[in-house]
Parts: C-alpha cells; structure tokens; sequence
C-alpha cells in the first residue's frame, strides 16, 4: 500500500476515515424496466462519506485541513484527489492507496421528495488501517475528526481508532467523532472509543437506535455513561440537539437556540430542500470550522446547521456551500428560528 502526493506539515483539523465517491441523479421517480432511458436534470460526483463530506465542507468554510483515508488505485480515487488539490487548502500525503480494493463508492437516485434511495460498495474503505508512527502528524492539528465507524473494517476489528484519539486527547487536541449505518454490533465498537470522544455527533435517529431511547435527554446519558464528553445530535427539521457532561449550564441564550430538558436545541433554517444527502457530514465541516475560527459550542453548532441547510438546496454532500463569507450572511439572513 502507497501513500498519495506529499502535502504540508501543520493544519487547522485532520479528517479520518470513511471516503466514498457519489454518483448521484435527480429527480429518479423510477428506474425503466428492461434497457429502457428515463432523462433526469442533475447527475453529480462528489467526494462524500463521514470523513470527506466533512472535509470538503470545512475546507470550503477556510479550515486547513489534512486527510487520512484509504482509496484504490482507479479513476474513482483519482477524481477524489483531483478534487482535494483544487480546493487548495487540503493535504493529501496520509492518503492510501491500494490494489486490493476499489475505491468506496455510492450510487444515489434522489427522489422528487428528497429521498435517496443508495446502491453502496463497500471497496477500499475496509482496508484503511493507520500506524501508530503517524499518529504525531495526524495529531499536529486543533482538531480531530474521526468519521465512519463500522464502514472501516481494518481500524474496527483492531484497536487503531481509540489508540489515535487517546493520542490526539494526550496532545490537547479536540475529538469529534461520527458514524454511518449503525447495526446491532455498532454499540460494542463504540465503547473503547467514546472515552476519547470531546463531541459525539451521530444523527438523533442514529442515536436512539444505539441507545435504545427516545429523547435527546436520555439518549445523551447513555453516551455519557460510556465516557463522551458532550453529544450533537443532529436532527433534521428541528436543528440539532447539544448537551454536555461536563460544562456548566449556559443561563443567556441567543435567539436562534432554546432549552431542551438538560440540553440545547439550536434552530435550523428553512431552506427549499433538494436533496439531503450529506447534510449530516457537512454539518460536522461546518461544526469544526466553527471551532477552528474560536467560536463557543452552540455557535460552532449554529455555523454546522447552517452549512447543513445549505448542502439540503442542492445535489450532493458539499453543494450549496460556497465559502465561510456567504454563508455568515446567510445565517445573519435566514434567521434559523426554524421549526
């Protein structure tokens, strides 16, 4: 296995893990029988996954940023990196690089009411594995994101993943961690994990599914009982959900942000939605932009829902979202008083 092009020393935030290339058409209403053609307005490739939705996102939003990800030798991977050089703010000397796999990567027919139905490969994203003679430099950053828990073979069956943020904690670094697809074995991986986790931050559905609970409240706790520190919840048409275990409870809040039981509830916008593919990943980008730029938590989470609003008003896991600039006016704009 090879590593790709050499990049540069020091960044903003690291982002490790699930990289996939989409494929995505809208609107499919229904596949033709036999060889037959149905003609669609948009078809897009994108990098995208837990690791690379956020990545494009933050890196739009002006992080620095610096990837670890295991791709195969094919067009597919090619495309992905073509894409990160021109961005121009993202290292790509950790990327892998292997004959064994193809490149991960997803077919997605968006439906006319947003839904999106997905034809996934698995492929090279089950061989990444990171040596612990990289963590230093992986770990040479503000903050770390870990992203796809249980789409990565290699880092799941060992002890790498926890390893590589009990460093990352050991150096001051912030964790955010996410994860995609969540089954019956997803709890038991996430246990010597979370307690090197500052920022937990599944979908609200993903964690009720893990934790067996049907409010953000008790959710949260069972989370906390296995050692995170605080919990994003990302929810949809509601916003999203913060709660920590360990900050003290915030009496001021702005406008855009309420009480929710022991936790926070940050508005989302109302946007005219297209296509929601991503909008989780991207909010992480935006979540950890807002970190890098010094930002407190429940701004970080307000930049993350915004960044998330916008990738919902076009195709694909990094549209909508042009720069940190624009999308500062939009929530100045839009309000995010939300639902």
């Amino acid at each position: 296995m090879n590593k790709a092009v050499v990049g540069e020393d020091s960044h903003d935030a690291s982002f490790v893990g699930l990289t996939i290339l989409d494929i995505s058409g809208r609107p499919v209403s229904d596949i033709p029988e036999g060889g037959g053609v149905a003609f669609i307005d948009e078809i897009r490739l994108n990098p995208a996954g837990t690791c690379a939705g956020a990545l494009m996102n933050a890196s739009k939003l002006g992080v620095k940023c610096s990837t670890v990800a295991c791709l195969g030798n094919d067009e597919k991977a090619d495309f992905i990196l073509d894409r990160y050089r021109r961005m121009g703010n993202i290292d790509v000397s950790l990327v892998q690089r292997t004959d064994r796999a193809p490149t991960s990567a997803t077919i997605l027919t968006i439906r006319p009411n947003g839904d999106r139905p997905a034809l996934h490969q698995r492929g090279a994203s089950d061989d990444l594995y990171i040596e612990d003679e990289d963590f230093e430099r992986i770990c040479n950053v503000k903050v770390l994101h870990l992203g796809g828990i249980g789409l990565m073979k290699a880092m799941d069956e060992s002890s790498q993943s926890a390893k590589l943020l009990k460093h990352a904690k050991s150096k001051g670094v912030v964790t955010t961690m996410d994860l995609i697809a969540p089954n019956e074995d997803t709890l038991e991986l996430l246990k010597p994990i979370l307690p090197h986790v500052d920022y937990f931050m599944p979908s609200m559905e993903e964690a009720e599914f893990l934790s067996g609970k049907r409010t953000p409240q008790e959710a949260a706790q069972v989370f906390f009982d296995l050692g995170a520190s605080n919990v994003i919840f990302k929810w949809g048409e509601k916003g999203s959900y913060f709660q920590s275990s360990t900050e003290p409870t915030i009496d001021t809040l702005p406008q855009w942000c309420e009480r929710c039981g022991s936790g926070y509830r940050i508005h989302a916008y109302q946007v005219d939605v297209k296509d929601t593919t991503g909008c989780g990943d991207s909010y992480c980008g935006g979540f950890i932009a807002g970190l890098v730029r010094g930002m407190d938590v429940l701004e970080s989470c307000r930049l993350g829902t915004a960044t998330s609003a916008l990738v919902a008003t076009g195709l694909g896991s990094d549209a909508g979202v042009v720069d940190l600039e624009s999308t500062l006016h939009f929530m100045e704009t839009s309000g995010g008083k939300g639902a």
